[in-house]
Formats: C-alpha cells, structure tokens, sequence
C-alpha cells in the first residue's frame, strides 16, 4: 500500500474579522490524495471512511495510507446530477456492530429516488444490510443528502427539494425536509421548507444548525426547531413572512457560498463552501464571520474529533479545476498558545 507523505502547508486565512487569528497560529497537514469525488467525512478514532459519489469507501489509515473499499448495494447507483454515494455515519457502537448509515440515489424507471440504509462492513468491504428510507423521489439536482447523530445518538437526514420547489412545503412528502429516525425505525419530519440542506451539526447546548443551498445567493445557515418551516419557495434569504423561522446567516442578495457539511469545534462552526470555495468560521454568539481558510478550492465537508479539524476537497466533481492530486483530505493543527 502506498505510503503518503505528510506535507505541512501554512494556510493564508483571508475575510477576517476582529478574532483574526494570525497565520502562524495555523498549520494544515495533507494527509491523503488522489479522492474521487468524496462527500462525507466519518471516523472511528483510529481512521477516515471517506465517501466517494461513484460508490466507494475510502478507508485512511493513521500513517496516511489509503485503501478504496467497495459499497455492494442493492441499486445501482444514479447518473443524475450531484447524485451517487452521499452521507455516511458510523453508529455509535461501530467498534462492535461494525454498522454505519449511508444515503445514496438510485434510478427506477428512469427517475432518481433517495435512500437511506444500514451498511454492515466486513472484509474489508461494505455491503447493504437494512433499507431505513426508500423511494423519495428526486430530481436532477437538490438531493440533500447530510446524514449526521444527535448528541444523543440520533440519525437526523437532509432530503433536498428534488427541484420540484413545492413540495418542500408539502407535509406528505420528506422533500425539502430534515428528518429524524424515531426508535421504531421510521422516519418523521423535523422542519420543513428546505431547498437542498446539506449539513448538520449541534452546538455544546444541543442546538441543531443547518446549512442550505440558496437558489443562486442567499445561501442560509438555520438554526433548526422541531416544526420549524423554513420558508422555501415561499420566501429566501432575509424575506419574512409569518409562521416562518428567518435563518441566522445568509450569503445575502449578490453572493453564493453553497454551503455544504459543517462541525462545531472548540466553540466556533465551521461549514463548507462548494462555489465559495473556502471554509466559513462563524462565531455562534453574534453569526458572525470571524474567519476563512482558502486556497484548497472547492469544501464538501469538515469534521472534528474535538482536537483537531478536518476536511476534504472537492474540485473533481465537475465543476472546479482539480490538481493533478486532487481531491485531498487535510488536517487543520492550531498552534498551541
């Protein structure tokens, strides 16, 4: 198996506001290359499994190297935009279950439908146990796709609109929702009103934030309430109207981020941009911009183990300008004070 080297990098942080930190305050390690196309971040505390939209598992040793592990499902995966292998999570007992959740698109008769499913993993392969959630219809984009746990060990799951606007405002239909896995096994909506969420992530008090894709600006980030509506397509961004909850933070009128995953770490959120290729450091208090890392492109998803940072690129998905060892995986180091 390839070895990788580490390559410590010193990271240019632009955007910054009065918590600037400095540069020499942060280093970022590249710890593994040569992605395709991932999307998911998970760990089990000694490695990655990193998912792939074509239908991979990328397993990420401590040393660095990497081996790509097959996903055996019982559909074949669909060719529709921004579909394919999506959110993953291990369970919380992964050490001895050997189990993990993963959302993938599949096409029948011609149309992408989401899922959700129980991956056992064995021989060094994964393989479909158990269908959670099946036959949400999608469409050509807006798919959602999140997977993340609760602090109490709860699967929450973003579907995104299925570009069809207004059934995120129908309460028959899990597009355009966040939901939750209730402990009879099925699922039930959380909040409705969404376009295409696609991250997850609660603070220290349990508070659950979302990030969301905007039609061409007014990105938001949520924070989420159990029956919350979140307005899509009846407003966006800053627009108000009664019995709607207002996100905390949008991109605004003339700007895009899209976002994507996003993790809690020591206090302050950090989510990934897609098109506003950088990682968004918020200050939770005030919903403020604080900070910005950039220069890797574009950001899929980021994820702590409570001391460190992590995250992935995603320039090979078509729509950014790979290097010739792109996608990567990183490791963000704060200097200690």
């Amino acid at each position: 198996m390839k070895r990788f080297v580490w390559i410590l990098v010193i990271v240019v942080l632009a955007g910054c506001s009065s918590k600037e930190l400095d540069e020499n305050d942060r280093s970022i390690e590249k710890i593994a290359n040569n992605l395709e196309i991932p999307w998911a971040i998970a760990s089990d505390g000694e490695n990655f499994f990193i998912t792939e939209r074509n239908g991979t598992i990328v397993k990420i040793k401590q040393d660095g190297t990497k081996e790509r592990q097959r996903v055996r499902l019982s559909k074949s995966l669909s060719n529709a935009a921004e579909a394919g292998l999506l959110g993953f999570v291990l369970q919380d007992d992964f050490s001895q279950s050997k189990s993990a959740y993963a959302f993938y698109t599949y096409d029948e008769n011609g149309k992408p439908f989401n899922r959700i499913v129980t991956l056992t993993y064995d021989n060094n392969a994964w393989h479909e146990k158990a269908i959670l959630l099946d036959a949400v219809e999608s469409g050509s984009f807006h798919h959602g796709g999140r997977l993340a746990l609760s602090p109490e060990g709860v699967l929450y799951a973003t579907i995104g609109d299925g570009s069809v606007p207004n059934k995120a405002q129908n309460p028959t239909s899990f597009n355009g929702k966040i939901l939750k896995l209730e402990a009879d096994g099925t699922f039930t909506i959380f909040s409705l009103g969404h376009r295409n969420p696609q991250g997850l992530a609660w603070d220290e008090k349990g508070n659950l934030y979302s990030s969301e894709h905007g039609p061409s600006a007014n990105d938001e980030l949520n924070r989420i309430i159990q029956g919350g509506n979140y307005g899509w397509p009846l407003v966006e961004g800053q627009e108000t109207l009664t019995g709607t909850e207002a996100p905390l933070l949008t991109s605004g009128n003339n700007e895009t981020w899209a976002p994507s995953g996003m993790t809690f770490h020591k206090g302050l959120l950090y989510v990934a941009a897609l098109r506003g290729e950088a990682i968004l450091v918020i200050d939770p208090e005030n919903m403020k911009i604080v900070d910005t890392i950039e220069g890797y492109g574009r950001i899929r998803d980021v994820y702590s183990d409570g001391d460190s940072l992590f995250f992935i690129s995603n320039n090979t998905d078509g729509r950014g300008t790979p290097s010739q060892t792109d996608d990567s995986l990183y490791k963000i180091n704060n200097k200690p004070e």
